[in-house]
């Protein structure tokens, strides 16, 4: 047991670092990228010209129907076959982010079909073109109901980077991994790779909560204004 705690005492601090370092920007990258990608396929889809709505059915429909694993591969393992050399850390960031995008955009085109068509109406009486009336009226009440599903898919992008580690980035799980190579301690590494993921998806979900309940004022406001 003494030697337990302190295996785990001496590598939480590698655990952390790399979780701090790697983890931590690689879900905030892909994630931000991934939600612009999203709000760009949501937005095609609904509004494009057929052949652009085409490719976003394509792209959504290829990213959702195939394994995030398989698809690091494919861009990290596959893609120097044709010439395309990617280091580890660039070709995670691509594999998530247009994972990312294809999920968000079936929950952006979700929420902003779900607006009342009374509210386009309603903006292009005023004056507004399509797009002040998307950013100013459709977005915002959009964006609402959109917190939930969008947390969760943060939440979960947390846990999915451990996937990277496939592709060698150094992340979070990939150092436990090291450790075990050299300690031959799975069972308490892995527990205390775990318990670290526990604990920031736990803050997140906390942090989610709080987001929900701001926009759950935000819409009261709105509603007894109107």
């Amino acid at each position: 047991m003494q030697h337990w705690l302190q295996l785990w005492w001496e590598s939480l601090g590698t655990l952390l670092w790399a979780g701090l370092v790697f983890t931590i920007p690689l879900t905030l990258i892909t994630f931000v990228l991934g939600l612009l990608l999203g709000l760009l396929t949501a937005v095609t889809r609904l509004f494009g010209p057929r052949p652009l709505v085409a490719v976003a059915r394509f792209y959504v429909w290829v990213i959702r129907g195939t394994p995030l694993l398989v698809q690091l591969y494919v861009i990290f393992y596959g893609l120097p076959n044709i010439g395309i050399l990617l280091d580890a850390f660039p070709a995670a960031v691509i594999g998530f982010t247009l994972s990312v995008g294809a999920y968000t955009s079936e929950i952006i085109r979700a929420v902003i079909s779900s607006v009342p068509k009374g509210q386009w109406e309603a903006a292009y009486s005023i004056g507004m073109s399509w797009r002040q009336a998307m950013s100013r009226t459709i977005l915002p009440q959009a964006a609402r109901v959109a917190v939930p599903p969008l947390s969760n898919t943060f939440i979960s992008l947390v846990k999915d980077t451990s996937l990277a580690a496939a592709i060698t980035v150094p992340e979070l799980f990939m150092a436990a991994q090291r450790i075990v190579a050299t300690t031959y301690e799975p069972l308490i590494l892995y527990i205390e790779a775990a318990l670290i993921y526990l604990a920031m998806s736990s803050v997140l979900s906390m942090l989610q909560v709080s987001l929900e309940r701001r926009f759950a004022r935000y819409g009261g406001t709105l509603e007894a204004q109107t």
